[in-house]
């Protein structure tokens, strides 16, 4: 490798960046790639590792190729890299997104030696063309960014990038430097086995970051949490992140109407969009940009306050990346994560179908996700473990920076329990999971305890006076504290380490830790017609609302849930509506239902405020957007056309569920449908009639798995949603 000037790392980090000084183990990663080796860098998003190829690329002849996943993230780097140079040339990338005119001046460029860093799409680089032009011209080094794509057991695994190698020997014979920001030792190994660079030197930096605040919320009228934290920081930049892109549209438009800059952030916007929705985050035309996971990836700003998760991430490497957004300059940056454990089976439910070997890998790094959420102990501590890293919660940097740090949990003394569940694990021959363990010791069998024969076991039932919540604490915080360890080739069967042995024998003080339970959380604010959402803020005034409405509902001889729903009366009681102005913002309620049913609640809830002297928080109504669906007008003109559900779910790009759930919300705000031309083709008039008189005169309430439960499973969930829009539509509206 040949270098342009013989001037020091320091020199060059001086000449090109303005810099004194490197960060952490900048120098020696750059030193050791200067040499020629091959080289593996893990550092935390933040720790600078952009500049450990970006340094040498600058430094050395010829062209270094940066192997990304992301356009946006390729776009980020070449604007940054290009601001510290009088020539635009000096940086360029090659992927899909260029037409023939940009592709061919990025060659030209190239072959005149103008460009330094060139950054290639990894399904760029596997194309004949690229890789004979790579062959024509001198390469410095090749980078592989974001190498965790590498690994089936990294977060964002991407099988182009395990083609890499061989494409690297047939373009030239040239250093690799590979980097990531988040790799277990499972994940490291298999990206050097991949890249065939097991000789190179591994610089791995601290994974603490301590200015980060991590907190988990219970996944509870989540719409409302989120615009109340944004509000409470306006002005402040932050990123949230959502699974799908549906709700990425919902949560920006959430926040739009609620007088937060906010933008979407997904693949299904056009190109030219994306880039001008992160161009507006970054000059901070916008406070907040709502990202899909993937794509959120390329938004690169150093003062990113706040990073929340309206979703429970699928890894805790994904997790530990996006939050990693924040705080990036080392000031303050809040992580908030709202979880249930529906979302987990609802991504559990995705890895069906795939290969054996992906499933069990998948389930696997929920469970790790699952642990991080429910425990009660340091979740710092909790995280660095993950990563190989030990950490002090009593005196580390940053140890009172999370939740159950801040306001830590009951713990009782459970050093006979430990021992009893080391024992359990020793002598089960170290073959199965967490769960497994958990059941066995609460008396709960199952099929898989039965073929074993462990219902004849001793450990069978042996620790039943303690809930399953707390083994499943009780195990998590053994293998945090080194006493049993997690086998990663048999995905996560527990055995026992050394220390657990020594525990056996010379047992000592072990508190446990009460765990956190979010055994009943759901997002209240995206309920469709029937359940309760969240909890009322105000038991008495709930209460009497539940009282009214039994009594309109007599004089109205319809069923309670027809008036208003629990959701509905919950949210009164928390946002206090005493106009009809102000009726159509609580969730559920649309114009039809709020002047059918709604005056003689508003007069109550107006003497209760005047009775009890109470301040309204009408300074901070969350506006809702859930009943104001983009497609309802569409829905309706479709349904009077009398077009098959299928063909309007098609029209909106809707599954057939999502568009069940759109005319539940519809009909439950006050519009009435018309589905019998639907209705009639999917049964006979009796099976419509009895599930009608059900829902009119048996159901206390309109949940679907009840009414599924009360007719033996004779009717499918859909018919019986089917008919319950009917009932909603003719009774209530």
């Amino acid at each position: 490798m040949i270098q342009v000037s013989n001037i020091s790392p320091k020199d060059a980090l001086q000449k090109f960046f303005g810099f004194n000084k490197f960060k952490g183990l900048q120098e020696q990663t750059i030193e050791n790639l200067l040499g020629g080796n091959h080289t593996f860098v893990i550092m935390p998003t933040g720790g600078g590792k952009s500049l450990c190829y970006q340094l040498p690329a600058l430094m050395l002849e010829g062209t270094a190729i940066i192997v990304s996943p992301l356009i946006a993230l390729m776009k980020n780097q070449v604007d940054a890299i290009r601001a510290v140079s009088e020539d635009d040339s000096v940086a360029h990338f090659l992927n899909s997104s260029l037409n023939k005119t940009d592709t061919k001046k990025v060659k030209e460029d190239v072959r005149n030696g103008k460009t330094k860093l060139l950054y290639v799409a990894p399904e760029s680089l596997t194309k004949e063309e690229t890789v004979e032009f790579l062959q024509s011209v001198q390469l410095s080094f090749f980078a592989i960014d974001e190498a965790h794509c590498i690994s089936e057991w990294g977060h964002d695994f991407r099988p182009e990038y395990r083609r890499l190698r061989p494409i690297i020997e047939a373009i030239d014979n040239v250093p690799i430097i590979a980097l990531t920001a988040t790799a277990t030792e499972k994940v490291q190994l298999d990206i050097q086995k991949n890249l065939g660079m097991l000789d190179a030197k591994l610089f791995k930096a601290s994974f603490n970051r301590p200015n980060l605040y991590y907190e988990v919320r219970p996944k509870k009228e989540v719409q409302k949490e989120i615009v109340k934290f944004v509000k409470q920081r306006t002005g402040k930049s932050g990123i949230i992140y959502c699974l799908s892109r549906k709700k990425v549209d919902e949560i920006a438009q959430v926040l739009t109407v609620n007088g937060i800059k906010a933008i979407p952030y997904h693949a299904g916007l056009d190109s030219k969009v994306r880039a001008k929705h992160q161009d507006m985050f970054l000059m901070e035309d916008v406070d907040v940009v709502v990202a899909t996971i993937a794509f959120g990836m390329g938004i690169d700003k150093p003062d990113v306050r706040f990073v929340i998760h309206h979703d429970i991430p699928k890894s805790l490497e994904s997790y530990y990346q996006e939050t990693g957004r924040a705080g990036r300059d080392g000031g303050e940056g809040h992580c908030v994560a709202f979880y249930s454990y529906k979302d987990i089976e609802k991504l559990e439910k995705f890895l069906h179908g795939k290969p054996v070997a992906e499933q069990e890998i998948g389930f696997q790094l929920l469970q790790e996700v699952v642990s991080f959420a429910e425990t009660s102990m340091n979740r710092r501590k909790f995280l660095l473990h993950y990563f190989g890293e030990e950490f002090d919660e009593i005196n580390g940097e940053g140890a009172d920076m999370c939740d159950n740090s801040r306001y830590p949990k009951e713990q009782t003394e459970g050093k006979d329990d430990i021992v009893t569940l080391l024992k359990t694990v020793s002598q089960l021959g170290g073959k199965h999971k967490l769960k497994y363990y958990v059941s066995l010791l609460t008396g709960k069998s199952n099929s898989e305890i039965k073929t074993n024969k462990h219902e004849e076991s001793k450990f069978f039932g042996i620790g039943k006076d303690h809930e399953e919540i707390y083994w499943s604490g009780a195990i998590r915080q053994c293998v945090v504290n080194g006493l049993l360890g997690k086998e990663i080739e048999s995905y996560g069967t527990l055995y026992l380490k050394p220390a657990g042995l020594d525990f056996i024998e010379h047992p000592k003080s072990f508190m446990i830790i009460k765990q956190n339970d979010y055994s009943d959380t759901g997002d209240a604010a995206e309920f469709v017609s029937g359940g309760t959402g969240g909890q009322a803020a105000d038991m008495v005034l709930f209460t009497l609302l539940k009282d009214l409405r039994k009594k309109i509902a007599k004089q109205k001889n319809v069923p309670p849930f027809v008036v208003f729903q629990d959701p509905s009366l919950e949210d009164m009681t928390i946002q206090y509506p005493i106009t009809m102005e102000e009726l159509p913002s609580i969730v559920g309620v649309g114009q039809g239902k709020a002047k059918r049913y709604g005056q003689p609640f508003l007069d109550l809830i107006a003497k209760y405020v005047e009775e009890n002297e109470l301040t309204r928080p009408q300074d901070f109504v969350v506006k809702s957007i859930v009943n104001k669906s983009g497609n309802k007008v569409n829905i309706i003109m479709n349904i009077d056309k009398k077009l098959p559900l299928e063909i309007i779910a098609k029209g909106l790009k809707l599954s057939l569920e999502e568009l069940l759930t759109e005319l539940e919300h519809i009909v439950s705000s006050g519009t009435k449908l018309n589905i019998d031309y639907c209705l009639n083709t999917m049964l006979d008039e009796d099976a419509i009639e009895e599930i009608f008189d059900y829902f009119l005169e048996d159901a206390e309430t309109d949940d679907i798995q009840e009414a599924y439960q009360e007719f033996d499973e004779d009717y499918t969930e859909e018919e019986l949603r089917m008919v319950r829009i009917k009932f909603m539509s003719e009774v209530g509206n």
